[in-house]
């Protein structure tokens, strides 16, 4: 199988980090490919026609598998070790799965006006604002108060592929670094136990970051 991701984009990040956790890539199970410019191609489209990365290109005729979270369980579901972080035990997988869920429609939502000026996208200041306004006062209070309550990961004292689809985006915050200094200790203190969690993945991780901490575009400075 192929993974194409685009290495500095946290959604590619999560299946990078299991793949590399489960020794998928060493075992030449998986191998991970830089698809970075090449989505829009002919021979991406026919992989995969909604040209988006992460996607997991199966041996065969077997077709693909595009979005993060979908990648993720397909690689836990049928590779060994995969039950080490996205548990069979069905309430806890059951709540590993809403808070993916969550993930998707709530949180990273959020995030194109505040981030996507990192990629070279234009943005609007006044909705980064806004964006932020929601994840300080709704979506962090939802990680820590609810997700984190008990626990120093999603429902779980080991980290799970629901924390490596959460943790890699929230770097993205670092882009305006006024937004990344009133972020809660709690939620930063989250965010590097994750990262650190898989250290395989570091490289990837650190790449984000950097472009994060040294964007100097429009709206770098803006307060929030």
């Amino acid at each position: 199988m192929k993974l194409h991701v685009i290495p500095a984009s946290p959604n590619s990040q999560g299946p990078i980090a299991v793949a590399k956790h489960l020794k998928l890539d060493a075992n030449n199970t998986v191998e991970i490919v830089n698809s970075y410019g090449k989505t829009r191609t002919p021979e991406f489209l026919a992989i995969n026609p909604c040209h988006t990365c992460p996607t997991l290109e199966l041996d065969g005729s077997d077709g693909a598998i595009w979005e993060s979270c979908a990648i993720m369980r397909f690689l836990c579901v049928n590779n060994e070790g995969g039950d080490s972080i996205y548990p069979t035990d069905p309430i806890l997988r059951g709540k590993i799965d809403m808070v993916m869920d969550w993930r998707q429609t709530g949180l990273y939502p959020a995030f194109p006006n505040i981030a996507y000026g990192v990629f070279g996208y234009p943005t609007d200041e006044d909705e980064a604002k806004k964006a932020f306004g929601k994840i300080m006062n709704e979506l962090f209070p939802t990680l820590m108060d609810v997700y984190l309550k008990d626990t120093q990961f999603v429902y779980s004292d080991k980290p799970t592929i629901a924390d490596l689809s959460i943790a890699p985006v929230l770097t993205f915050l670092k882009c305006r670094k006024n937004f990344w200094a009133v972020v809660p200790d709690k939620v930063k203190e989250y965010h590097a136990r994750v990262l650190e969690a898989f250290p395989d993945a570091k490289e990837y991780f650190d790449m984000t970051d950097g472009m994060c901490t040294g964007f100097e575009g429009p709206g770098a400075d803006i307060e929030p």
